[in-house]
This record gives C-alpha cells, structure tokens and sequence, in this order.
C-alpha cells in the first residue's frame, strides 16, 4: 500500500507541473485581466475614467511590461543562467524596481513635461498616468517573473 501511496503522490506533484511558458499567453492575460476587473470596478462605482483607463493605460501598460520582460527573461527561449540561479524573490524584486521606475519616469513625462512643452493641454487623463503606469508595471513584472521561474530550473552550481 504505501508504494501505491508514494506513486500516486508522485502523479499527483507531475500533473501540478506549471504550463510551459509562453509568451503570448502571458501578454494575453496581462492585458485582459486588469481590463476586466479595473473595468468592472470603474462600471461598478460609476467612474467612467476608471473604465475607459481599465483598457487602455492599465491594461496596455501590463501587456507591454509583460511582453518586455517575458522577452528579456526568454532571450530567443534560453534563460540567462544568472536569473535562474538568482533567488525568485531578488529577481523578482530586481525587476519590479526596474520596471516600476522606467513606468513612473514615463508616466511623469506624460503627465507634466508633454503638457508644459507641447501643444498637449493638461488632461485629467493624463494625471492619471502617473499612478496606472508604475502600478500596472509592477503587477506585470511580479506576474510574469513569478511565472517564468516557475517553468524554469535553477541552472547547476
């Protein structure tokens, strides 16, 4: 009895095994599940600039992070020996800072440079960049690095 108990113990760690990943799945549901529940939540309270930002800033900002760094981490489908020896939560950090800085710089830039020295005038849709792009970065980064070590084994010391 305990053999059949220690095999099915085995089956069952096999088939918890994370799906390979893949990049445009990845992206894909970066985007759709902001959209979806910041959507849902500007409908809900009555923000409409919180559902028009829901698939547009939020949503887009997570499928680009997501496909940048997807892509980096992938390098043509070989992992950087260095990330995968690295501890999950000193990548994932690593790259949140990363990610969530160039995000903020840029929401930043949209937000006062382009107005102030540009025929853009100053939207209330434009503040909103400051806080949608870091944030989405962030869930972005976290999600897919978290994922892509989860498919992938640390390389041999």
């Amino acid at each position: 009895m305990p053999a059949t108990k220690d095999g099915s113990r085995r089956n069952r760690a096999a088939s918890r095994q994370a799906r390979p990943f893949t990049l445009w799945r990845e992206v894909l549901t970066a985007y759709a599940a902001p959209a979806l529940t910041a959507g849902t939540a500007g409908v809900v309270t009555g923000q409409r600039d919180l559902a028009v930002a829901a698939c547009t800033s939020i949503a887009g900002t997570s499928a680009v992070v997501a496909f940048l760094v997807g892509a980096w981490l992938r390098r043509g489908g070989r992992p950087r020996p260095w990330a995968t020896a690295m501890p999950r939560v000193v990548l994932t950090v690593a790259l949140v800072i990363a990610a969530a800085g160039t995000a903020a710089l840029l929401g930043w830039f949209a937000a006062s440079w382009l107005p102030a020295h540009t025929a853009l005038p100053a939207v209330p849709w434009l503040e909103r960049l400051r806080i949608d792009l870091p944030l989405s970065a962030v869930l972005a980064t976290t999600i897919v690095t978290l994922r892509w070590r989860a498919t992938t084994t640390p390389s041999p010391a």
